[in-house]
């Protein structure tokens, strides 16, 4: 056995007393001693300041928003400023859904940002509490066909809310005749004020609202013949009275996706309904778009017409103000803020959104850089940020042939050739695709990107003419230089390019 294997009791004596004496002394006050040399209080804060989260130094400023969720486009204010003619109208119009009538259909127009929306959603909260308050059967369904922009995603969304509402009814009712026929049965009621002469009455309710139930089979989103959703959707809305809205958001994206065959029979069904009336509402930019609808769903579907006007910039600063109460503490924005968000949004056709954006996002920047109050500086911030995450996204989703070309005019530029021409572009685009494995479009088809590009305000092209030599196009960057070449890179088909960049050379303008 190894010497440090010894048992204890084998170890001589003198190991087996020290041992002893270590056991049996009074236990040391280790506190005592480090407190000669270091102050607990200091050992504790060093603990707290090593513990500190990542969030901690972003907490520890004063909040500036109080309800930041006010100045987002989604939220539907108590109150329109500037828009009391407009709500009126609709009010006027719908007023017919509340006596139990079908509403004339109603198309609202105007540019993004007017506030379309918010007045439609908010007098469409008004009718509904009103029918409650009145015990009249009506109902609001809001629709945005930029998202659910075909005739079968369409019907299919609004017979599935109709399903839903149905199906709710019915449990009601089913949930209220077993409490009826427990009551009857233990002798504690009477079926003398009831609709019902008979338990046996109540037990065929009961069964035909079970198989109601049964039969009220949800919409997939795909897979059924359209002819079928429309039919179920009719079922749907048409089980019970009821005066129905039907709020469609975009619809020129509709239309123009889809065609007018939806608005054509969701415009006629008046005509075959027994127990529902449905009203429309369409809410589009596009003040033209009318123009290519079948003449008899336009006659049939633009029954009364409102117009949405821009805000000039003494309305977005009433707007401004009234949501910046709401949204930020007392004191938090210095006096210039709200008149240059008002002025900055009233250079681009008078958009309310715009303006919100701007006063959303400056609050955020102050935020962020910890400062106490929102001033001019962090707006003129915040409108360089918005302009650029607008470019950033447009080129993130532009498709890669776009980009390629795209890109051939970024290395131009940045290679010192100015006033380029297609020709160059053209060049330069073929060695990129070479060098990445795209195939080659035509020069043609090439112009034409550029053509698209200039219309997204990517770039600026010129078509000049170069006397006997022809015409051409001059073309510029109208965007960040690298910025947009960022984003191009991130794109996982170009991310190799930076690596084979073709060589460039500079032409000599005269």
């Amino acid at each position: 056995m190894d010497s440090n294997d010894t048992p204890p009791d084998e170890r001589p004596d003198a190991e087996r007393s020290d041992d002893t004496d270590l056991r049996d002394a009074p236990a040391r006050d280790r506190t005592a001693d480090i407190s000669r040399d270091v102050d607990i209080d200091d050992v504790l804060d060093d603990e707290e300041d090593d513990s500190q989260g990542l969030f901690d130094d972003l907490l520890s400023g004063e909040p500036i928003f109080e309800n930041k969720e006010v100045l987002r486009p989604s939220y539907t204010p108590h109150e329109l400023p500037h828009r009391n003619e407009q709500i009126n109208q609709m009010a006027t119009i719908l007023v017919s859904a509340l006596r139990g009538d079908t509403p004339s259909n109603i198309l609202i127009y105007g540019k993004t940002g007017t506030g379309k929306t918010a007045s439609a959603k908010f007098v469409s909260k008004e009718l509904e509490s009103t029918s409650q308050k009145y015990d009249v059967p009506c109902e609001v369904e809001y629709i945005n066909c930029e998202v659910t922009d075909t005739q079968y995603r369409v019907l299919a969304q609004l017979a599935n809310k109709f399903i839903e509402k149905n199906r709710a009814v019915v449990e009601d009712r089913l949930d209220e005749l077993a409490d009826l026929r427990s009551a009857v049965t233990d002798g504690g009621e009477t079926l003398i004020d009831t609709q019902f002469d008979s338990l046996d009455a109540v037990e065929d309710r009961v069964e035909t609202l079970e198989s109601d139930l049964e039969g009220m089979e949800p919409v997939p989103m795909t897979g059924w013949p359209t002819d079928r959703v429309y039919s179920s959707f009719f079922e749907a809305v048409d089980y019970h009275e009821r005066v129905v809205v039907i709020m469609l958001d975009e619809i020129d994206k509709l239309v123009e996706k889809s065609g007018d065959d939806t608005l054509y029979n969701l415009s006629r069904m008046n005509s075959e309904l027994d127990n529902s009336r449905i009203s429309i509402m369409g809410i589009s930019n596009d003040l033209k778009f009318t123009d290519f609808l079948d003449p008899r769903v336009k006659s049939s579907l633009g029954e009364e017409e409102i117009v949405f006007p821009p805000y000039d910039a003494n309305q977005l600063r009433d707007i401004l103000q009234h949501r910046a109460d709401v949204a930020f503490k007392g004191n938090a924005l210095t006096e210039d803020v709200i008149p240059l968000c008002a002025a900055f949004a009233a250079q681009e056709h008078g958009d309310a959104r715009r303006a919100l954006d701007l006063l959303r996002t400056a609050g955020e920047l102050a935020e962020r850089g910890q400062a106490d109050t929102v001033e001019e500086e962090h707006v003129r911030q915040a409108q360089d940020k918005i302009e650029l995450d607008r470019v950033v996204e447009v080129v993130r989703t532009l498709p890669t042939q776009s980009k390629i070309v795209l890109f051939a005019i970024i290395l131009l530029e940045k290679n010192g050739v100015h006033n380029i021409n297609t020709g160059e572009v053209y060049n330069i685009y073929k060695r990129l695709c070479e060098e990445i494995d795209a195939d080659v479009l035509t020069q043609r088809r090439v112009t034409d990107l550029i053509s698209e590009l200039d219309m997204l305000g990517i770039v600026n092209a010129v078509v000049v003419s170069k006397g006997r030599y022809g015409r051409t196009k001059e073309i510029s960057l109208s965007v960040p230089v690298e910025e947009t070449e960022a984003v191009l890179l991130s794109d996982s088909r170009l991310g190799n390019i930076e690596d084979a960049q073709p060589f460039v050379q500079a032409r000599f303008d005269n």
